[in-house]
């Protein structure tokens, strides 16, 4: 293999490698918006204290606050 061939090669190789963390990266994010139904399906289908609805609130916000960051990885790494 000559040295364009293999520049090519690790090129594309390195393309593979981007392209599997951004797959990696969208499949975490879309866990995220399942997560948060079942903590509004949860909140409809049972009487909550205050104190239970303030504990889901923080973790709908926890878990929007993970998307945002995932989403910025999503878009910091440009190949």
């Amino acid at each position: 293999m000559n040295k364009d061939e293999q520049d090519h090669k690790k090129f594309l190789e390195q393309q593979l490698e981007w392209y599997k963390e951004q797959d990696r990266i969208l499949e975490e994010i879309e866990m995220k918006p399942r997560e948060m139904k079942k903590i509004a399906q949860y909140s409809l289908e049972y009487r909550l204290t205050p104190l239970e609805i303030n504990q889901l609130n923080d973790q709908l916000k926890e878990l929007e606050s993970e998307v945002h960051f995932l989403e910025k990885q999503l878009h910091s790494v440009v190949h």
